[in-house]
């Protein structure tokens, strides 16, 4: 092997023009091209070992360089992206629950104006229909919006139980509407109301699906209840429903004994019930209310009764007014009135309540009742 084959096998990962080679090493008194012994010849004596420098050591590193940058690089870019995609979840989720959110209120809305509805007095079959059909319509929408929703992967199941109650409101608006319209020309009032009781469970049962298995999954705010007072769809008061909209259809004055009874009056949170004979102390705190007993008197359910209560007081009465939405013939229901801002500490003081005369009414002197009180501070 030559020097230059030595030279052949020497490589690096950079260009030869780098390199720096060590001239060959002298022996003795040994001349220039010289043989063995000063003799002539023009012969070579063996070549000494080649000096390099350590040129390999800086490519190396500059290498080691550009790798540690670029597994930086990639690991900055993986957490963007972590954090973008977390961003987006977010707002995927937050658009969903508020979109979910605005459907449930509007279904809500709809229930609130089916009791208003079937309270309101006077109340006729065409009236009674030409609503409920655009209740009906109303909540349909509400399923066709909870139906195009896209929800997160996640909360997909729980969409669907939503659509499931909103449904289930539709069928029951749509089964009351049916029902008042298939008996409107029969007698059969027991048989109504069992009808349009059972339409009025699946109102019920549709805010169970919705709390359990929407609103528990999604959010524990998104609240849609449908049905208030669930009193307003038992068979009984249906049935008097049912009684009040076709006495009400064939117009005119109400027939029958129609009435309100002023049951009782009592202060709370001692629970002590008023006297109309017999002076009562009331220690007075800022839980102090009254309580008023109302009974249906007559033979009919009534709607929207009016209850006033009156602390004559100067310069100014205390004056509060409630509302008994729906009552049934016997029955008897309490309105509570709270957040007094101060009582006349004085004598003769007195609390007076009244009860605003249903439709068809005619004893009214059990209406009104006024209680002689010494309002007190309770002692420091």
């Amino acid at each position: 092997m030559t020097v230059h084959d030595d030279d052949i096998l020497d490589f690096d990962f950079v260009d030869d023009e780098t390199r720096e080679i060590a001239p060959p090493s002298r022996t003795g008194g040994r001349p220039p091209g010289g043989g063995p012994q000063g003799g002539g010849g023009g012969g070579r004596g063996p070549r000494g070992p080649q000096i390099r420098a350590p040129h390999g050591i800086t490519p190396l590193l500059r290498l080691a360089g550009l790798v540690a940058l670029a597994i930086l690089v990639i690991v900055l870019l993986a957490v963007w992206v972590q954090g973008c995609a977390g961003t987006d979840e977010q707002t995927a989720y937050g658009d969903y629950l508020a979109s979910a959110g605005e459907v449930g209120s509007d279904s809500a809305k709809v229930g609130a104006d089916l009791a208003t509805l079937l309270t309101t007095p006077g109340l006729t079959q065409t009236e009674l229909e030409t609503k409920l059909g655009g209740f009906v319509q109303r909540q349909q929408l509400d399923v066709e919006r909870a139906r195009d929703l896209s929800p997160p992967g996640p909360l997909t199941p729980a969409n669907g139980h939503a659509v499931e109650a909103l449904q289930l409101r539709v069928s029951g608006l749509q089964g009351l509407l049916d029902t008042f319209r298939a008996t409107k020309d029969t007698d059969d009032q027991a048989a109504a109301g069992e009808q349009l009781s059972a339409w009025g469970s699946r109102l019920e049962a549709s805010d169970v699906i919705w709390k359990d298995l929407f609103q528990g999954t999604a959010q524990a705010t998104m609240v849609s209840v449908f049905v208030e007072n669930p009193d307003l769809y038992t068979a009984r008061s249906m049935s008097s429903i049912w009684q009040r909209v076709h006495g009400a259809s064939t117009g005119g004055t109400p027939s029958g004994l129609h009435g309100s009874a002023l049951a009782y009056t009592k202060v709370l949170p001692q629970g002590t019930q008023l006297s109309t004979t017999t002076e009562t102390k009331i220690t007075t705190s800022v839980d102090t209310a009254f309580e008023v007993g109302v009974t249906n008197s007559g033979e009919f359910q009534e709607v929207g009764v009016q209850v006033k209560l009156t602390i004559p007081r100067q310069p100014s009465p205390i004056v509060k007014t409630g509302t008994v939405d729906v009552i049934d013939p016997g029955e008897t229901k309490t309105v509570t009135f709270s957040d007094f801002p101060d009582f006349p500490y004085q004598e003769n003081a007195t609390v007076q309540v009244t009860i605003t005369p249903v439709d068809g009414e005619t004893k009214t002197d059990n209406n009104t009742a006024e209680y002689p009180v010494i309002f007190q501070i309770a002692p420091s």
